[in-house]
């Protein structure tokens, strides 16, 4: 059975923590330096990040059945037949998740033909996220966003991402390719829910990032973001996260990965890996990097995750083979 996801704690809102009292606000690293931690920008940036959760319920809910594997998977008294049964009643799904089952992606020995066969060989954790992967490909639906980007330009760069994630997670042996997988794919969500929540201010902010010759924003992604919307893709992904009950671990990697290092010791690996992995889709040709002005990789990231810059270049060299693998399997 694959592990549980790294961790399973809830994660507060940006700008709030855990007490014993409930929530309380603490400084996000947003503030300037020497401010109250609930400044006015925090307050605005708080007040921005529950209005769009708030109203993008059409985004906000995932499909009932994912929601229910969700759900069962996360209690500890659930079987595998439990979870059979559930999955059985929805075809398509039961059809998405064989194709996942049967591809390169796990690499398995003969022909999985039926989803209990498959819970028992790769575990209930996952074909939840299987199941959860196999949704979010209808957020990226849609067409041109400005003359720079379109949505299927952000399935491209989640899929890049994801696969450089996944080769992360093999290159470790963490026997993490289905969540390593999957956090690579809901890294970005964030943007997902300010196209939902006012497409006008995301052309804004692209317009305001327009790259230059060479693909370079001419202004970051996050900056523009924070004067737009009062808040970031990553304060949005990390908001919709919660919402959707994910674990902490995909919580942190919505919220923190493009400053994995400001998380905790013990949280920042899947965080780190979903930075390099980012990094490295950034420099793939006409790729999506308007919020990765600079292609380097700091040094404390890869003495986090343990890679040598080596062994990125041998990622980077078989990425656009596993973006491809990856692409027909989601399809």
């Amino acid at each position: 059975m694959f592990p549980r996801p790294l961790t399973d704690d809830r994660c507060p809102l940006p700008g709030e923590a855990q007490s014993a009292g409930g929530r309380v606000p603490i400084a996000t690293g947003y503030e300037h330096e020497g401010a109250h931690p609930m400044s006015v920008e925090t307050l605005a940036r708080e007040k921005a990040v529950s209005t769009a959760i708030r109203e993008i319920s059409h985004i906000a809910t995932l499909p009932q059945i994912t929601l229910k594997i969700i759900q069962l998977v996360e209690n500890p008294n659930s079987t595998a037949q439990d979870l059979h049964h559930l999955i059985a009643n929805d075809p398509a799904l039961c059809t998405r998740i064989l194709k996942v089952v049967n591809s390169a992606f796990y690499g398995l020995p003969g022909q999985i033909g039926s989803i209990n066969r498959a819970i028992v060989l790769l575990g209930l954790n996952a074909v939840k996220n299987i199941a959860i992967a196999a949704s979010l490909t209808k957020l990226f639906k849609g067409g041109e966003l400005t003359p720079n980007l379109s949505a299927k330009d952000l399935w491209t760069h989640a899929m890049s991402v994801a696969a450089g994630t996944k080769m992360i997670a093999d290159k470790l042996k963490l026997g993490l390719a289905d969540e390593a997988f999957l956090a690579g794919l809901l890294h970005d969500v964030g943007i997902m829910v300010e196209l939902q929540y006012d497409r006008n201010r995301l052309v804004e902010t692209i317009t305001r990032c327009a790259p230059d010759k060479d693909g370079r924003p001419t202004l970051g992604l996050m900056e523009a973001e924070q004067a737009v919307y009062g808040a970031t893709h990553q304060d949005f992904g990390m908001a919709l996260c919660e919402k959707w009950k994910f674990p902490k671990s995909f919580q942190n990697v919505t919220g923190f990965h493009h400053r994995p290092m400001d998380l905790p010791g013990d949280s920042r690996l899947l965080p780190c890996m979903i930075f390099i992995a980012d990094h490295l889709a950034a420099r793939l040709p006409g790729s999506f990097r308007l919020d990765v002005p600079d292609t380097q990789v700091p040094q404390d990231v890869l003495d986090t995750v343990r890679v040598s810059a080596a062994d990125l270049e041998a990622i980077f060299a078989g990425l656009p083979d596993a973006v491809k693998a990856a692409e027909q399997v989601m399809s």
